[in-house]
């Protein structure tokens, strides 16, 4: 999670519980997103198909520009969750930048994000960042059970929990379409890195050519994952981490102008696995 604070707020008391009243009139008031002083920005739904966009469009997330234009009601704070900004399209993220360029006073941004690799630079180096423990497959499950409706089907959210490294956000992104199996196809051809299998990567070029964005984010997710295992496995020296790094961030620069500019996809999953390769060799 990313956190832009106002830096000219004053300290405030530290809290020594977590624990909130769900009866008590903020908490009640928060459930409904009926606080004037909170603003959340997520995939809205799309009342023609009964199903959440796939991104945050970039008219809710200009809604911040009136928000923080606006006087708090309480507290003298206004706070704003982006959930998460993974979901964000380019022009949504120029537009949430402009607020983190010139953050108005007593104002505090929470941009949650599940893949930290996919957000802008510009967007990181405003913030700062929270490591959040990832939640047990159980609990995923459950969450994710609770998002869907009791009528899923239990075996497909075991599957996505199982696969979501402790994410909600991954698990529901998992659930979406094709994208899990699309993901254990991406795991297997990664699991034989640096070997190539020149047919099947033709094959997964095919499988997220078309416009569907949960099957891009779950090619993007995989890769991440990988990527981060190899920087937390092996031998940890100077020149290896190095070398990791600028392939994570080749691998995921070529990730968004894909995204940004959809371009073809068959391309892209080669040039990926041929710079995961190199860094499987190394």
């Amino acid at each position: 999670m990313f956190v832009h604070p106002d830096p000219q707020a004053p300290a405030v008391q530290k809290a020594t519980s977590l624990a909130v009243d769900p009866n008590h009139p903020v908490a009640r008031r928060i459930a409904t997103q009926a606080q004037n002083d909170l603003l959340v920005l997520e995939r809205g739904l799309n009342e023609q198909t009964g199903k959440p966009y796939n991104v945050i469009r970039v008219d809710d997330v200009r809604r911040t520009v009136a928000f923080f234009g606006s006087t708090a009601g309480e507290g003298g704070w206004r706070i704003a969750i982006v959930d998460a900004v993974d979901d964000l399209q380019r022009e949504g993220a120029n537009a949430l930048l402009k607020v983190l360029e010139e953050p108005p006073k007593h104002s505090l941004l929470l941009l949650i994000s599940h893949a930290p690799g996919r957000v802008l630079p510009t967007i990181r180096s405003r913030c700062r960042t929270l490591i959040l423990r990832p939640l047990a497959d159980a609990d995923v499950a459950r969450a994710a059970t609770a998002a869907m409706g009791e009528t899923a089907d239990a075996d497909a959210i075991r599957g996505a929990a199982a696969a979501a490294g402790g994410s909600v956000g991954r698990a529901l992104m998992l659930l979406e379409g094709d994208a899990l199996e699309l993901r254990q196809q991406v795991v297997g051809l990664l699991d034989r890195l640096p070997a190539l299998d020149p047919r099947a990567l033709h094959a997964l070029g095919d499988e997220i050519a078309g416009t569907q964005a949960e099957t891009l984010a779950a090619f993007v997710d995989a890769v991440n994952a990988w990527l981060s295992a190899r920087l937390n496995s092996g031998p940890q020296d100077g020149p290896r981490l190095a070398r990791v790094a600028e392939v994570w961030t080749q691998v995921n620069r070529a990730m968004r102008e894909a995204e940004a500019y959809n371009l073809d996809r068959k391309p892209l999953v080669f040039s990926v696995f041929e710079q995961l390769a190199g860094a499987a060799r190394g």
